[in-house]
């Protein structure tokens, strides 16, 4: 079930958390408008929901000093299309945009974005997270400035813990130790308590794409149908048996986990918050687990731009800076319930508690050495779907039905390298990134 807004709103979390609750990726609420005769445009593929532009206009944007039109539209394409118009006529019409990490890579690989390294600098007191800065690097520079984040973490009942395997540390588990914890709670119970959001709605695909394969293989595409990816399915396979059979119905994990179908889950952060929210006493976070090629996760971030046809860029660099003032980032997370992808220390205010446990989650995870970050599929166009059903139907065909894992991974190897090839995708991380078309390992 989807928080209301009402619920949202009670639980502190803004009116725009519906949004990231409804998809992780927000839909359109109507296309942006053109520069108006005094404003700036602010175009933005992220927050682009009808709640969400309010809380951006009412309460984001509140106090700078200059007119904004804040124009939102979840479409990547549309915004492409718009930015290299605009280039091509040699004067833009945005002032600021405001986008994923993947979608900047595609406009900075065009040369269409500002070189934004000295705003980088001059906002150095705003403690950005180095993981974070690194990803805004693209080809030796910075193409964005950090804004806003989210990611994929783990949660468990506390009556869970006392199961926990001997020397285990719950901030830094290992795959093997996740396994070892859920058998041990089924055993306890005489019920299978771990749970996976693989519904229809679920994200099933982004823990395989984000989490364990670059946790056990150090890559994704590259290393599709490895021995390193065949040991990852024999893995995912032995902790299905621990899992709630009803995981292949769920969509968000905090509902079962509140009411104890599910005592131990990973889901998107957003999907979780209200379970933390409601029983932060009961409820607890933490950071996804490591496997032999390292910690893998998939960080959500989403920067500020600048158009390199921008003519003056100096009132959009003040917008930037308005944006992540701590006061603002502070109002950005209790309105739309995205994290800052900087020092917690840096917010003011403090935090409501199920947010505050999430937030901190985060920036553990990004900050474990070795971390390897993913990125979300970059330069597939309309082939994204066809590309996630190849990780779906694997799932489907070696857990579910239990099919031979090696033939199952040459199959979908062949069917992902057409994704790549119809799509002419270059790698992305945490593959590495070339020219060319992506080759399936």
């Amino acid at each position: 079930m989807q928080l209301s807004r009402r619920e949202v709103l009670r639980l502190g979390l803004g009116a725009a958390a519906t949004g990231l609750l409804a998809g992780c990726a927000l839909d359109t609420t109507g296309a942006p408008g053109s520069r108006g005769s005094d404003g700036l445009v602010f175009y933005s593929t992220q927050l682009a929901t009808t709640e969400e532009a309010e809380a951006v206009r009412r309460q984001i944007l509140a106090g700078f000093p200059r007119e904004v039109q804040f124009a939102g539209d979840s479409s990547a394409t549309k915004m492409f299309d718009r930015v290299r118009a605009d280039a091509r006529a040699g004067s833009s019409s945005i002032a600021l945009l405001g986008a994923l990490h993947g979608e900047f890579a595609t406009l900075a690989k065009e040369g269409l974005l500002r070189d934004m390294t000295d705003v980088v600098e001059q906002l150095g007191d705003r403690g950005f997270t180095r993981q974070y800065l690194d990803l805004a690097r693209i080809d030796g520079r910075y193409a964005f400035v950090p804004w806003i984040s989210a990611s994929y973490i783990m949660a468990a009942r506390r009556e869970a813990l006392q199961f926990l395997p001997a020397g285990a540390d719950l901030q830094a588990l290992t795959y093997t130790q996740l396994l070892d914890w859920t058998r041990a709670i089924q055993l306890a119970t005489g019920s299978p308590r771990f749970g996976l959001p693989a519904g229809e709605n679920g994200l099933l695909k982004r823990f395989l794409q984000g989490y364990a394969y670059p946790s056990f293989t150090g890559g994704v595409n590259t290393t599709f149908a490895s021995a390193d990816a065949a040991a990852m399915w024999e893995w995912l396979r032995a902790i299905w048996g621990t899992a709630n059979p009803q995981s292949v119905t769920y969509g968000f994990m905090q509902e079962p986990l509140l009411s104890g179908e599910v005592w131990v889950a990973w889901d998107h952060a957003v999907r979780l918050v209200d379970a933390l929210q409601t029983r932060p006493d009961d409820i607890v976070s933490f950071p996804a687990p490591t496997g032999p090629r390292g910690l893998g996760y998939l960080p959500v971030l989403g920067g500020l731009s600048i158009p390199k046809a921008v003519a003056d860029p100096q009132p959009s660099i003040e917008l930037i800076r308005h944006l992540t003032d701590p006061a603002r980032v502070s109002t950005t997370l209790r309105t739309v319930a995205w994290f800052p992808p900087q020092d917690l220390a840096a917010i003011p205010g403090g935090l409501p508690p199920g947010v505050g446990q999430e937030a901190e989650t985060l920036q553990r995870m990004v900050g474990t050495p070795g971390a390897v970050a993913s990125s979300l599929a970059v330069g597939l166009g309309g082939q994204s779907g066809t590309y996630d059903k190849v990780f779906t139907d694997a799932f489907r065909s070696i857990v579910l039905d239990g099919g031979d894992v090696r033939g199952v991974l040459a199959t979908q190897a062949a069917a992902l390298q057409g994704v790549l090839d119809s799509a002419q995708a270059a790698c992305w991380a945490p593959d590495p990134v070339g020219e060319g078309v992506c080759r399936v390992g």
